[in-house]
């Protein structure tokens, strides 16, 4: 069974939810941009107390991995900025909702054909079903929110 990295991720997706809160109401008060560039400098600064005291040495290995695994950096700029667009006007659940569709459709298409180097997952139209039931559920939240 799978049940410690499923509870992890369960936890990141716990505090995804927290930090797109924390990102929108920091934005509020200093601007979208402006709370991007703190969240990622604070986000460099808790990185580099990490790998100092728990990394492996392997930083000197950057230069060995594809160029398009850097890209993650200049996604998360993205990511947070939409994320903290998105939650004052959705709300926190609408939103995270939406973004769990987003996701869980492209990691379907990141599966199916191994993109990155990553193993294969084969596509089956039940996991396809499953986006469907997220979709609808981030629909039946958006119009509860929307009648309120």
């Amino acid at each position: 069974m799978k049940l410690i990295p499923l509870a992890i991720a369960a936890a990141a997706g716990l505090t995804m939810a927290v930090q797109g809160s924390l990102n929108a109401a920091l934005g509020k008060v200093i601007g979208l941009w402006e709370a991007t560039l703190v969240v990622h400098a604070l986000g460099v600064a808790a990185a580099l107390l990490f790998f100092l005291r728990l990394g492996d040495g392997q930083l000197a290995q950057i230069t060995r991995a594809p160029w398009y695994t850097l890209l993650g950096g200049i996604l998360s700029v993205l990511i947070i900025y939409g994320v903290a667009t998105s939650i004052p006007k959705l709300g926190v659940a609408t939103a995270t909702t939406a973004i769990i569709v987003g996701q869980t459709l492209t990691a379907l298409f990141i599966d199916h054909l191994g993109c990155f180097g990553l193993d294969k997952v084969p596509f089956t139209w039940l996991k396809l079903l499953g986006v469907v039931f997220l979709a609808a559920g981030a629909w039946l939240l958006l119009a509860k929110s929307v009648s309120s």
